[in-house]
């Protein structure tokens, strides 16, 4: 099958991790991702650790597949040798602060008036405008003023940092990349493009849909600990075995919580956890310290019970199961040997046969785009 954005020219400004991951989505899909980087330096995750070789690993995952230019915007002419490329160009991501973008001479207008079609998306942490959109900000902060981070909680109390970049992923590059995509559609019925505005934090609000609903409907929003999903139910928790390593249990449905309750020798009193949820939580947490983690794996086994030992980061990119889906097939070429690719939601069917691919080299196709 033809990837579905072959043909597709893409010119990337951004940098670190939102932009980037749009453009890895769109470049997995057959889209030419032109990066434009500043000379010497370039983006900024080129110098993050580990390093593999001349720059970052988490560089070389994050920016597969693409090109580089590095052009100094502000230098005399550059806003005319870009606007030429956007001549030619699709796509137009970049996640400077509003308005950098119209001061150098390359904002949507300028772009539009050479390229009606242009397709321009501007990712930022607080949208395009309000009173926070010239606010420095990063993932945590995002979460922390959404409330997401609120209805997470350490056992004393205090808000967990997220394992996850749910702003700058879920929140911004996949919402880009959806918006990119109803956007083309569009232009190929009008001919016309337009400018999209990616807010990170706005976007988080579609995962907090349930406290949303609860707080205003019962008038109280859900704190840590105390919603469905957020460890106010025995049906939604993560207890310590007795090894020291740890049984995410979510048999929320009741015939699961049965089960459930069934495997693990819940005393018949505590079952019913609508009368007494933290005792029911407590009966829970007593069985579960009582075997290891192992035997709790195997006595799971083929139950219906949603629950699943904690994995750690190495045993989760070793499981048959992710490794049978071919999840990490796919490498990256360095100058420290291949690396795992980062998995992007690109069905195989949309995807280049070829499994190994490299990332850009700072201003490895200025000679071919500059000529």
């Amino acid at each position: 099958m033809t990837r579905p954005l072959a043909g597709v020219k893409v010119l990337d400004f951004s940098t670190l991790l939102p932009g980037p991951v749009c453009t890895l989505v769109l470049a997995e899909a057959g889209a030419d991702v032109l990066k434009i980087e500043r000379p010497g330096m370039g983006d900024e995750m080129r110098t993050y650790q580990p390093r593999a070789g001349a720059d970052s690993a988490n560089f070389a995952l994050l920016n597969r597949g693409k090109r580089s230019l590095a052009i100094d915007l502000k230098a005399p002419g550059s806003a005319e040798r870009i606007l030429a490329l956007v001549r030619e160009a699709d796509v137009v991501v970049e996640q400077f602060r509003p308005g950098v973008m119209d001061r150098l001479g390359l904002g949507y207008e300028a772009m539009a008036a050479v390229n009606p079609r242009i397709v321009y998306c501007a990712i930022t942490g607080y949208g395009q405008h309000g009173p926070r959109a010239d606010v420095a900000a990063h993932d945590l902060n995002y979460v922390a003023e959404s409330g997401m981070l609120s209805l997470a909680a350490g056992s004393d109390g205090a808000p967990v940092v997220p394992a996850a970049l749910v702003a700058d992923i879920a929140g911004g590059a996949y919402p880009a990349v959806i918006n990119i995509l109803l956007a083309l559609r569009a232009c190929d019925a009008s001919g016309v493009g337009c400018k999209i505005d990616v807010s990170m934090s706005d976007h988080l609000f579609t995962f907090l849909y349930w406290a949303m609903s609860e707080g205003e409907v019962t008038g109280r929003f859900p704190g840590p600990a105390t919603g469905l999903v957020t460890g106010g139910s025995p049906r939604y928790q993560v207890y310590r075995a007795k090894d020291g390593r740890f049984v995410a249990a979510a048999p929320l449905e009741q015939k699961f919580w049965m089960n459930f309750t069934r495997i693990i020798g819940l005393a018949a009193e505590l079952v019913d956890d609508a009368r007494d949820a933290e005792a029911t939580k407590r009966g829970v947490a007593e069985c579960i310290a009582s075997r290891t983690s192992d035997e709790w794996r195997a006595a799971f086994a083929g139950q219906d019970v949603c629950c699943s030992i904690v994995s750690t980061m190495g045993e989760a990119m070793a499981d048959p199961h992710f490794r049978a889906r071919g999840l990490f097939a796919r490498k990256v070429v360095t100058d420290a040997g291949p690396l795992t690719a980062a998995p992007v939601p690109v069905a195989d069917a949309f995807r280049a046969p070829e499994a190994t691919v490299g990332y850009p080299r700072l201003g490895d196709a200025n000679d071919a785009v500059l000529k």
